[in-house]
């Protein structure tokens, strides 16, 4: 499933929106360039051993022609690190911080040639020893195919969790090639054919199969749910089928609930579909009127698929076998019932360990509807085919599915009927990509090329930008040209040209401050300056650096996203535009940041149960901060916010606290996005 939040259980650090384990772009300039005076040169398959003190870094050379694909490994032995690169104008071209033992792998291009700096820094001050290997460093290739070869060559080993790449056109497979294992255990190789878990990409056959039974008169996608699912609470307000089916019903997302509820996922909890309709149960009020919200909802894909059981009378996946994937000659898909099911031929999910290697992820329970088939690379080319023929049922399925919902403010999602509609380059693109616990899937279609790309991966770490890229290399004569910095600086600055190694620092002091995204209320970017250094951090998750593309925008330099600053006229920024798969609109709050001192602080320990997820927290001060604690996670720092409000991380993003007259905490409300306004009593 699209499982951003859980994926962080997996340590995906440094994620402004759940995007990237890492990003490569062009980005600003680095005081740290004057340590290659005393870089060591790399050379390709020459390993060199590192060790790192506390704040301290080492620093690496390679020399390389302009268009050069390189890729390279640092194994931490003993030490997390951060891998970032630099090019010989001192500006980043790509930063990777991924899983914490293991192997970190990295790869960039170099845009000019010159010498280029690989710097190996700690997380957080540790210590502790590692190995480099510079792998690859190689011109980038001329063929669409040898340019998969390259994006996937840090899954092209026996021993490593593996993928798959495919291009459809016209209907028919066009390139098909596998990479890695599928079995580690057993050393099986990842196949064409080899049956994958492809998450929430499913959400789109549920939502085909509502469509086809809308179709044959047996519902109306604007029938209240309730009418097929009666033990669903009325909570004052219509909840349709087609609120389901665009992420707006207002009801709890289950998996973040249950995490918030101490249910560790990373560590294979055992979930039942019934939870679902428990969950939904338990909560006091929607969480939003329907239709007035966009927030991903993996529990209304589960109910609709109790739906569908309800209306026909058979289990979902023996309806979906005899009325979706036998029909369309789909004979290797099914929807898994469960994670103890046999599945033979199937890759094997893995996640990286501790200790460098990988361990078996379990995939998640309950997750029938919202994600839990298991396909394979010719099926899913079948699939594809049938969005342009309408063999299955009819061509105006597609159509709905494909047109975006229209919020009750006016506001169109960007999202249909379990499909994702957006724009790659100028080129219409319908996508969806998938996240079990470490299975990773993208399909996403041209509709004006009837051109596919798959990619399937049984790899937790499996990067999300690999699908962008393939469908570059295969269609970019039919693509807008690729903006530029440069580009971007004029696009916001006019005819000026903008030089980032001029960008003086201090200016920033104007654009400074607290800014609440309008679609997420509640969901603050904040933003300060650290000396010479630009910083970002979004509402629970961690601290992020940006650097200047023009006056008034700045690139996040851990994920492929940038923020424009909208001045004021009194020169101070009054809003912002996050862009970041789209352009978000947030407002600037003008309320300063609050900053109580331990006293203030301890007016908010003690422990708080919540009624609605039977289980108690315990809020300790520790230091000069409040920790929030758990039994079955770890602790979440939280950091004052505005007044008895606090940002936490996963699983509680957000604390608000409710005080007596004394200014003692009495209870507070929790969130993390998807599952919010959870609230827990004080009981001692």
């Amino acid at each position: 499933m699209h499982l951003s939040a859980h994926a962080r259980f997996l340590r995906t650090r440094h994620a402004l929106a759940v995007r990237l384990l890492a990003a490569v772009g062009l980005v600003a300039l680095s005081p740290a360039w004057a340590l290659a005076q005393s870089a060591t040169a790399l050379a390709v398959d020459r390993e060199v051993t590192g060790s790192l003190a506390e704040g301290g870094a080492d620093s690496y050379t390679v020399d390389l022609g302009e268009g050069y694909f390189v890729h390279g490994t640092a194994d931490q032995k003993t030490v997390d690190v951060v891998v970032t690169i630099y090019n010989d104008e001192g500006e980043i071209v790509g930063k990777f911080d991924g899983p914490p033992r293991g192997y970190e792998p990295f790869q960039f291009e170099s845009k000019a040639a010159g010498t280029y700096r690989i710097e190996i820094a700690p997380f957080e001050d540790q210590t502790g020893e590692y190995t480099l290997r510079l792998r690859r460093a190689e011109p980038i290739a001329s063929t669409p195919e040898a340019r998969v070869d390259q994006l996937m060559v840090a899954y092209d080993d026996p021993r490593t969790p593996g993928g798959v790449v495919a291009v459809v056109k016209d209907g028919e497979l066009a390139f098909a090639k596998a990479y890695g294992s599928a079995n580690l255990t057993f050393g099986i190789p990842f196949e064409i054919d080899t049956r994958t878990n492809i998450g929430s990409t499913t959400k789109q056959f549920t939502a085909y199969a509502i469509l086809l039974l809308a179709e044959q008169g047996k519902l109306d996608i604007d029938d209240d749910i309730r009418e097929y699912i009666p033990e669903l609470p009325d909570f004052g307000e219509t909840v349709t089928i087609r609120h389901l089916l665009t992420h707006t019903s207002g009801y709890r997302e289950f998996l973040n609930t249950l995490a918030m509820s101490g249910r560790r996922l990373d560590r294979g909890d055992s979930i039942d579909r019934d939870e679902l309709i428990a969950i939904v149960q338990h909560q006091p009020t929607l969480q939003n009127s329907p239709g007035a919200e966009w927030n991903y909802n993996n529990t209304a894909f589960g109910l609709l698929a109790t739906t569908v059981e309800r209306i026909s009378g058979e289990t979902f996946p023996d309806w979906m076998a005899d009325n979706v994937f036998h029909p369309l000659g789909m004979n290797d898909t099914f929807v898994r019932k469960n994670p103890a099911e046999l599945i033979e031929r199937r890759a094997e999910g893995y996640a990286p360990t501790e200790n460098g290697g990988y361990q078996i992820a379990r995939d998640l329970g309950g997750s029938t509807g919202a994600g839990g088939i298991y396909t394979t690379i010719p099926d899913l080319a079948k699939w594809v085919r049938n969005y342009r023929t309408g063999q299955l049922g009819s061509p105006a399925i597609f159509e709905q599915m494909s047109t975006p919902y229209v919020l009750t403010n006016g506001k169109p999602t960007g999202y249909g009927f379990g499909l994702f509609i957006d724009e790659l380059r100028g080129l219409k693109r319908i996508q969806h990509g998938g996240a079990d616990t470490a299975h990773r899937s993208m399909v996403m279609y041209f509709p004006e090329l009837d051109a596919a790309v798959i990619t399937q991966s049984n790899n937790a770490t499996f990067l999300g930008t690999i699908s962008d890229a393939v469908a570059t290399a295969f269609f970019e004569d039919s693509m807008e040209p690729k903006p530029t910095e440069d580009t971007d600086a004029q696009a916001t600055n006019e005819d000026t040209e903008f030089d980032p190694t001029a960008f003086d620092a201090e200016s920033f002091d104007a654009l400074a401050g607290r800014f609440e995204l309008e679609e997420a209320p509640g969901f603050v970017l904040r933003f300060w300056r650290d000396g010479d250094t630009l910083m970002g951090q979004a509402t629970g998750q961690p601290e992020f650096e940006i650097v200047p593309i023009a006056p008034n925008k700045f690139k996040i330099t851990v994920v492929d996203a940038s923020i424009t600053f909208n001045l004021g006229d009194t020169g101070t920024a009054e809003s912002i535009i996050l862009h970041q798969n789209g352009d978000h609109p947030a407002k600037r709050l003008e309320e300063e940041a609050w900053a109580p001192d331990a006293d203030a602080l301890a007016a908010y320990t003690g422990r708080y149960f919540s009624e609605e997820l039977e289980t108690f927290y315990t809020i300790a001060l520790e230091d000069d901060h409040l920790v929030i604690r758990h039994r079955r996670f770890d602790d979440v720092k939280l950091s004052p916010n505005s007044e008895h409000e606090f940002t936490g991380g996963f699983p509680v993003a957000t604390v608000a606290f409710e005080t007596d007259e004394t200014g003692h905490a009495t209870a507070f409300i929790a969130g993390n996005g998807r599952a919010r306004d959870i609230r827990f009593e004080r009981v001692d």
